[in-house]
């Protein structure tokens, strides 16, 4: 254990006043203009599913056991046949200019330097090009559906192309998400094209209106036999993010996907949606293993990783913390974040009596 957290930023710089997440959000909060803090920390309506994601980890009760030798921890993995030091990845959020200048070009480096790989969105405020060419680890690509079927497979296309290993399909997002603040704010997103020119994004602009003037998306018009058609094309493996019921988990796998994310887009979209770790068990339960389970949304601490990889999650996608970093301290304040996750990872796994991922079961858990 000490050898791990030798280089650990806890330990390396104990002066150092941002010990934890929720440091890192108090600092972003304080140097960000009041529009872009609350565009990365703020949810939909009135943010009930934003808080039950927190909430529900208090549920959660450890069950420790000792002398069981834990020296020695080991927390990497092999996921979809690449080699990654640890479950923690970068999950793909939308024009990280807002709280940088460099936006995803830092927080890719970032990762990079903290050995993390990181979903890079198709709302990036940079191509896709710049910020692959910045990562020192595998980037997988989320997509976003439109603005029509051949538009979509072309951006699938150029992502492998680029080196992407893998596709995550967001599949919550058929309308544009009923956020307040934002609205309020008068939101606008910034972002590059890869000519050198630039275009802008109201919070209120999307596609053209729909049923009761809702701000439609491409996605309203799909179904799941789309799913078939980008398994055809992708020629990666295709991840379904979005999932909240073991029907849909069963559902995707049905139609090609080679495994999930349990996400509720944090809290940004259907408000009164439920908390990703109250049902992480009865989704992994219903794979039974066919396929790697992921979840994001709502973790802050390694304690809240480790819950839910003794559930069965293979790995989990963190969001706003490396925006958060990223606001605070830019590339470095991402790596921090990153690296501090994954230190509390290790020493709640060692203080549990589990050194490696492969010793990570239910019988660590239990609900209060």
């Amino acid at each position: 254990m000490a050898a791990f957290l030798a280089g650990s930023p806890l330990l390396a710089a104990p002066q150092e006043q941002l010990l934890n997440v929720f440091d890192f959000d108090a600092a972003a909060k304080a140097k960000l203009p009041k529009t872009a803090y609350e565009y990365v920390s703020g949810g939909a309506w009135d943010e009930w599913t934003l808080r039950r994601n927190r909430t529900m980890f208090e549920r959660i009760i450890f069950q420790p056991r000792f002398f069981r030798q834990v020296d020695k921890l080991d927390l990497s993995l092999t996921l979809f046949g690449q080699k990654m030091s640890m479950p923690i990845l970068v999950a793909p959020t939308g024009t990280h200019a807002l709280v940088h200048p460099d936006g995803e070009l830092a927080t890719v480096r970032g990762a990079g330097a903290a050995g993390a790989s990181m979903v890079v969105s198709t709302s990036s405020s940079f191509p896709l090009e710049k910020i692959s060419a910045e990562a020192r680890t595998p980037l997988w690509f989320q997509l976003y559906t439109g603005p029509d079927a051949e538009g979509t497979k072309e951006r699938v296309i150029r992502a492998v192309e680029t080196g992407c290993k893998a596709i995550c399909v967001t599949v919550d997002a058929p309308y544009q998400a009923p956020r307040e603040k934002d609205a309020r704010n008068g939101l606008v997103r910034v972002f590059r094209e890869d000519s050198g020119g630039s275009r802008q994004r109201r919070y209120s602009e999307e596609a053209p209106g729909s049923p009761s003037g809702l701000p439609m998306r491409f996605q309203a018009t799909l179904n799941w036999s789309f799913l078939d058609q980008l398994c055809g094309y992708a020629k990666v493996p295709v991840l379904v993010k979005g999932i909240l019921t073991k029907e849909d988990a069963l559902l995707a796998l049905q139609h090609g996907a080679a495994g999930g994310v349990v996400s509720n887009h944090g809290g940004r979209y259907l408000d009164g949606a439920p908390s990703t770790i109250e049902v992480l068990p009865g989704i992994v339960d219903a794979v039974q293993g066919r396929a790697p389970v992921l979840i994001d949304s709502g973790f802050r601490r390694g304690t809240d990783i480790l819950k839910a990889l003794a559930i069965g999650a293979k790995a989990v996608l963190v969001g706003r913390p490396p925006l958060w970093g990223l606001g605070a301290q830019g590339q470095d304040g991402v790596r921090r974040v990153l690296e501090i996750l994954q230190t509390e990872l290790a020493w709640a796994m060692g203080l549990s009596g589990r050194s490696t991922l492969a010793e990570l079961d239910r019988s660590l858990v239990r609900l209060e």
